[in-house]
């Protein structure tokens, strides 16, 4: 326990943490296409150590450490990683997802060309993730946000096809621009308030927004516009159901881990350690975020319920969901906040378990659209009770993990006096069951595809045991984590921490 103790106290945690990804993906560049087992070995070392090194962090910020590294780049500017609750709640949902994700990326892409590429930019991404996530200041986020785009976008176009590059390219329309807003914003604050800390409450001094708040409300919105890209705000949102043309893994990653989590992030981190949610309300900026944020919910779920597509109905669910996290953030008192954070990493355990499901089942039986899944559920049976336990959880029925994030955004809406969040929730719920109860009906009542009688398994398994035990256990974590949210170490425990600890 002694020595525990003593690894988890070291500063440099924050670092090895981000470089626990970046050393592995530098690597595998530089292997050869045919170095299968070594490669699988370098993904797996890194996953296993970002894992580990993450759980001695929360140990120590449990026990009331906080973690910081930084190195000066220029005068006045330093790279600066953080480690504190807030921060690791991001982190280790990335951590976690990124195990279960390499392991289903090496089986999804078995015998497929340019491996190495992949896997090689796969690593850099999550290594920009993480670098979000323990990003100490505005600067510093800045410089992974934009690592994020380039390491992201070989993934996107990874396929080679027509539709692939043109993906890619409104990608980079987006999210470049996103960033050009970004890096404005930034430098229009430092050189008003000359700071781009973050600090726990807001780094601004409301005084500088009094005397002049006009050039503040520029900021926030240059700065908003940079993050709300990637959050999948309406109307900048666009982007991101056309990206679904990338093979299942990077879907994944997309939408439970990576790009869109980091927007939503960005948010948060806008709301919460740049402006302070306090300043925010008092400008009138939350109010037109969370205004943003309840139209994107109600207008993501329409846009999902004309989709056969199945891939595609997901990623205009995401668009839905992912704004339940900016929602909460926008609101002014803690039940909101709590259940804003907590759907970070609930909806990332849900989503990441649905885009699993369509990789298996595009993979397997070759059914990418809900209009081809009638009678899957009995072909494909532990697949589909992965699925349906997610759907359930997006809906939000308890006691899947989706129930406690509703559950707290609508508490926090009343005790925020903003009532007409139930509606939206409400709304919002009876959307998801209308997309997502026709395909549990079609998938398990529907009469079964011939062809998928005839075919024999190979073994018991119905799928490749790497694409069918990664959806399973973030199944079961999902389930367990509604089930259990009760518990210190539950992601809603982990927030409580954050939120009356004083860590937002």
């Amino acid at each position: 326990m002694p020595l525990l103790t003593g690894f988890a106290e070291w500063e440099t945690l924050p670092l090895l943490v981000v470089l626990s990804s970046f050393a592995p993906g530098v690597v595998i560049m530089f292997l050869r296409e045919d170095q299968r087992g070594l490669r699988t070995t370098l993904n797996m070392i890194g996953a296993t150590l970002k894992l580990l090194l993450v759980g001695l962090m929360l140990t120590g910020v449990a026990a009331g450490i906080e973690y910081r590294w930084a190195m000066t780049v220029l005068p006045g500017l330093e790279l600066v990683l953080i480690g504190d609750a807030l921060a690791l709640l991001f982190v280790t949902l990335s951590a976690v997802l990124w195990m279960v994700t390499t392991i289903y990326a090496i089986g999804y892409l078995e015998g497929s060309p340019n491996r190495t590429r992949f896997f090689g930019f796969f690593s850099l991404c999550v290594t920009a993730t993480t670098g979000v996530a323990m990003a100490g200041d505005l600067f510093t986020f800045v410089i992974f946000y934009e690592a994020l785009t380039w390491t992201t976008y070989p993934l996107v176009v990874h396929r080679g096809s027509e539709a692939a590059i043109r993906a890619g390219r409104l990608y980079l329309i987006y999210t470049l621009t996103a960033g050009a807003l970004l890096i404005v914003g930034a430098v229009g604050l430092y050189a008003s308030a000359g700071t781009l800390e973050f600090v726990a409450g807001g780094a601004i001094d409301p005084q500088l927004v009094h005397e002049n708040p006009g050039r503040y409300l520029i900021i926030f919105f240059l700065l908003l516009g940079g993050v709300g890209v990637k959050a999948a705000l309406f109307p900048v949102h666009g982007w991101l159901p056309v990206a679904m043309v990338a093979p299942a893994p990077v879907s994944a990653l997309l939408h439970a881990v990576a790009v869109v989590k980091a927007g939503a992030f960005g948010v948060i981190r806008l709301l919460h350690s740049v402006f302070g949610i306090e300043l925010a309300t008092e400008m009138g900026v939350a109010a037109v975020v969370a205004a943003g944020a309840a139209f994107t919910i109600v207008y993501g779920s329409l846009r999902a319920l004309t989709q056969d597509d199945l891939k595609r109905r997901l990623a205009f669910s995401t668009v839905s969901q992912l704004s339940y996290i900016t929602l909460g953030a926008a609101l002014l008192l803690p039940l909101a906040h709590i259940g804003g954070l907590v759907h970070l990493v609930h909806q990332g355990l849900m989503k990441i378990t649905l885009f699993f499901c369509a990789g298996i089942l595009a993979e397997t039986i070759s059914v990418k659209r809900v209009s081809e899944m009638g009678g899957v559920g009995r072909r494909l049976p532990l697949t589909m009770i992965a699925f349906t336990v997610a759907a359930l959880g997006m809906i939000g029925l308890p006691p899947i993990a989706g129930f406690v994030s509703k559950w707290h955004l609508g508490l926090g809406g009343i005790e925020s006096g903003a009532e007409w969040i139930i509606p939206v929730l409400l709304a919002s719920s009876l959307l998801n069951a209308a997309y997502f109860l026709p395909i549990l009906r079609t998938a398990w009542f529907d009469p079964q595809n011939a062809e998928w009688n005839a075919a024999e398994r190979e073994s018991w398994l119905e799928a490749d045991w790497r694409l069918l035990w990664p959806a399973l256990i973030t199944a079961g974590i999902a389930l367990g984590s509604g089930l259990f949210a009760n518990t210190a170490w539950s992601p809603l425990g982990w927030t409580r921490l954050i939120v009356y600890g004083g860590g937002l």
